[in-house]
């Protein structure tokens, strides 16, 4: 596993330490989550993280600020 996989999956995990938080409740929250948890799991870990990866765990942490706050 590449050094960038390992973030997102440090990053990923932050996500869903906020998902285990009680914010079930938000559903496109929970999705966004569910969705780039999927993506890394079945994402190539010899290369970079695709466009398509970025793209979704940027979606989900932003929806997770918004909940922050």
């Amino acid at each position: 596993m590449n050094d960038d996989f390992r973030d997102l999956k440090i990053r990923l995990r932050k996500l869903d330490t906020l998902l285990d938080g009680g914010r079930t409740g938000n559903l496109p929250f929970a999705q966004a989550v569910s969705m780039a948890r999927r993506a890394v799991k079945t994402g190539d870990r010899s290369r970079k993280p695709s466009v398509e990866l970025l793209g979704l765990m940027a979606k989900a942490e932003t929806l997770g600020r918004s909940l922050e706050t």
